[in-house]
């Protein structure tokens, strides 16, 4: 092992460590330590002149080795790192001892925490004395980019990136682009039309250049990693020729059955042979084969579109397809699903006529509704009295704790709609908490007390038919005057939360990334890094990842458009060196390190005619699984081998007076 020369730094962090740990005291402790030749204490070593203290040590004292002691790897290593190579010391020769918030911020006691941070300083110089020199390397990177999901969060980042030149993919598994966003009637507060805001989004889409658009389509298999992604989707048959379709509408029409519609959510019926609305996108039908009678009975009943198609687009023969594409991105922007309210069965969902979603009433109040955007009962009569009720399901432990952040505002839009196209109606909204956080929101709230929108503060405990008057009542206590309320209504809105897809579990599979305790998919970072993954090269934007609005989606979809923007400007992806390692002389080849990895990084190999381990680097990620999983000792992980841990634990264990 070549001598080493350290250098240690001791960083005040201003008083964050200063305050309860004596630094001065752990520099000299340090300048003791095998190895050490210089030990300084500063009170910013992240600042430019700690950095420049830093680089002219390691030149004036020919260092081979550095010990920063300061806050969390996580936020200053690589500004450590980037001073060492600055230096011409290799970045792999630095050690970053965290005494802020593994000692200073979590201690009271300044001379236990002291000796705290002195044993955490001799673990590191410990390691850096065994550690080598490591070389990163790179990959390039296909300039293209796979984007799951169709709704606003995809259709903007594939404009984003498709605008800039690169090729997009673009995956929705309905007929048509436009998610939940082209269900709705206005959007709020500003009460934009909100097909009017999307179609043209949803045009510059399907007539794009740069974007190859798949619906009707699913990602079945991903392989490869950041910058060389393999994807492999199944285009389902349509059972309607893409390019012959002139979009006529004649096949629907003569179409002589018809089925519920998932995008009227069963306000309205369909044709078997279909386009979900009539801004499709693209404006080509598909055949449900599940009802269609030509298929089910192989040919040998009906067939009316097929007799009717002028441009012969109707081809039964049609069967599944498997398209694999390269790119060196992915975005998952495959949004949410609403709670179905019948699992809170004292609301009366599913069982009393007139209790509705907010999406079922967002269809009933659209012009291309099933009722032409007349809000109408059950029976066709208009109601005179309806009651909004917020958070079903959202913020219950029963359900989700979490708030779905949409609801409050979208019930005031909804109320708001009631007082426009009913003038007389009297409009109960039954809230827990009025949150209006955005940008002309709480104007909204106001707006709407002021049209005498009647707000009761509580929790509703059941809704009833009232068997003589066949009247909803709605049962809730307001805790703002103490009194329980007994609200007779026609008609009530449900607000219920948004939750993770049902696929969310095999969807996070394909693609290797992980899931929150809500369900929704894992950041990188909450708050620094809100649109990659822990997978390098998957990114996530939109309600997948979170409930949100639709500028939130919007924003977080540019923001992973410009990440992917700016691997693609780099063309090459830097790979880190500490990753697992194979010492094939001992390896058995038993494959344990195969069936442990999460990334797909480790495959058992023919080589020289035994069995062995292979290490593909670019997709490990170093989590060090295979290494302690392996029982020969065989697989070890590069920058974190046994000698270097063993060294650290015996420096903490050991005295440090």
């Amino acid at each position: 092992m070549e001598e080493r020369r350290i250098g240690v730094y001791v960083c005040h962090c201003g008083v964050n460590i200063e305050a309860t740990v004596d630094t001065a005291a752990v520099a000299q402790f340090a300048s003791k330590l095998p190895g050490v030749v210089v030990a300084r204490d500063y009170i910013f070593m992240c600042s430019d002149p700690g950095q420049e203290l830093i680089r002219k040590d390691i030149k004036e004292h020919n260092l081979n080795g550095v010990v920063v002691a300061a806050c969390s790897p996580r936020l200053h290593e690589p500004t450590f790192r980037r001073v060492c190579e600055s230096a011409g010391l290799n970045q792999f020769l630095f050690e970053m001892a965290n005494i802020r918030e593994h000692c200073s911020w979590i201690h009271q006691d300044r001379e236990k925490a002291t000796e705290k941070a002195k044993e955490i300083v001799a673990a590191a110089v410990a390691k850096v004395r065994r550690n080598e020199p490591l070389e990163v390397k790179s990959v390039p990177f296909t300039p293209a980019v796979v984007i799951v999901g169709g709704g606003i969060a995809g259709i903007q980042a594939a404009l984003e990136i498709a605008n800039a030149g690169y090729k997009v993919y673009l995956v929705e598994r309905e007929p048509s682009i436009g998610g939940h966003m082209i269900q709705l009637d206005k959007t709020f507060p500003t009460l934009d039309c909100s097909a009017c805001i999307l179609t043209p989004k949803m045009s510059e889409v399907g007539s794009h250049p740069n974007i190859e658009l798949f619906t009707w389509s699913e990602v079945e298999e991903v392989s490869g990693y950041i910058g060389n992604f393999k994807v492999k989707i199944r285009k389902k048959a349509r059972f309607v020729d893409e390019k012959k379709c002139t979009g006529c509408g004649m096949c629907e029409e003569k179409c002589p059955f018809k089925v519920d519609s998932e995008f009227d959510l069963g306000l309205k019926k369909r044709k078997v042979i279909y386009r979900p609305f009539p801004q499709a996108v693209p404006n080509v039908p598909v055949i449900d084969k599940e009802h269609c009678v030509y298929i089910q009975s192989e040919g040998k009943k009906c067939g009316a579109c097929l007799k009717f198609c002028e441009p012969k687009a109707i081809d039964f023969s049609q069967k599944d397809e498997i398209v694999e594409v390269d790119a060196g991105a992915i975005i998952l922007a495959t949004g949410y699903d609403l709670m179905d309210p019948a699992r809170i069965p004292q609301y009366g969902y599913g069982k009393y006529d007139n209790v509705l979603t907010a999406l079922q009433f967002e269809r009933l109040s659209n012009a291309t509704g099933p009722t032409g955007g007349e809000i109408v009962l059950k029976d066709g009569r208009k109601p005179e009295s309806v009651a909004i009720i917020h958070c079903v399901g959202s913020r219950d432990e029963n359900y989700h704790e979490y708030c779905s952040r949409v609801c409050c505002m979208y019930a005031l839009k909804h109320a708001h709609l009631l007082k426009e196209k009913l003038p007389g109606v009297e409009v109960f909204e039954f809230y827990i908490d009025m949150r209006c956080f955005g940008e002309g929101f709480e104007e909204f709230y106001k707006r709407l007390s002021e049209e005498g929108v009647i707000f009761i503060r509580g929790k509703v405990s059941k809704v009833v038919e009232d068997p003589e008057t066949k009247k909803l009542v709605v049962f809730a206590a307001d805790t703002l005057s103490g009194k329980v309320f007994r609200v007779p209504v026609d008609m009530v809105i449900l607000c219920p939360a948004m939750e993770p897809r049902a696929d969310a579990e095999k969807v996070a599979r394909i693609f290797s990334v992980g899931r929150k305790a809500d369900g929704f998919f894992l950041e990188r970072h909450p708050k620094l890094d809100p649109v990659a993954t822990p997978t390098d090269g998957i990114l996530v934007a939109g309600c997948c990842q979170s409930p949100k609005d639709i500028p939130d989606t919007v924003a977080q979809a540019s923001a992973a458009a410009a990440r992917v923007l700016s691997l693609i400007g780099q063309g090459k992806v830097i790979l880190e060196p500490t990753v697992a390692w194979v010492n094939e002389e001992i390896c058995s080849g038993c494959g344990t390190c195969q069936s442990l990895c999460a990334f797909g990084a480790v495959k058992v190999v023919e080589k020289d005619g035994r069995r062995v381990a292979e290490v593909n680097e670019a997709l490990c990620k170093g989590c060090g699984t295979c290494g302690a999983g392996c029982p020969s000792g065989a697989m070890s992980l590069r920058h974190f081998k046994d000698d270097q841990l063993v060294a650290e634990l015996e420096a903490l264990l050991a005295p440090v007076s």
